[in-house]
């Protein structure tokens, strides 16, 4: 071995593919897209939290909270109109569909690493992205009062 290649370390390279201009333009691979959907679902349930805690208190309070509750979602409250109390509820709904099934994704694929490849990936992640839409669709079609 020579004297000058033990003394120069050989130099790592550099992966820089994705700089801030081109992220929109970025197109994410399936299963990158839903475990970047199942981290934003988690931050939406966190702090729709008080939401939810003042859903469930005037349900299930009395038969006039619960007349208030069903007020909100139809007429509006504190200024906002209803439609808009049942897109954040909508919201809401998409992320706890779409936190469950891609945990449960994440879980399996934790658990059963011979299982795991990339096409299993990319399967697993349009078939969360399609369960999570089409089941939010129905509940919303339900919540919006459309059956």
């Amino acid at each position: 071995m020579s004297e000058t290649s033990a003394s120069t370390p050989k130099k790592r390279p550099e992966f820089r593919n994705i700089d801030f201009p081109s992220l929109v333009s970025y197109r994410w691979p399936l299963a990158s897209l839903a475990s970047g959907m199942h981290r934003v679902s988690g931050a939406i349930m966190f702090f729709l939290l008080p939401f939810v805690i003042w859903m469930f208190d005037t349900s299930i309070s009395s038969e006039i909270s619960f007349a208030r509750f069903k007020a909100a979602f139809n007429v509006g409250m504190l200024g906002i109109p209803g439609f808009l109390w049942k897109l954040v509820a909508l919201g809401l709904i998409w992320a706890i569909l779409h936190h469950f099934i891609a945990g449960m994704r994440h879980l399996w694929m934790d658990t059963h690493h011979h299982h795991v490849s990339k096409d299993f990936g990319r399967q697993t992640a349009a078939l969360v992205l399609a369960l999570t839409l089409s089941m939010t669709a129905v509940l919303g079609a339900k919540l919006f009062g459309l059956y």
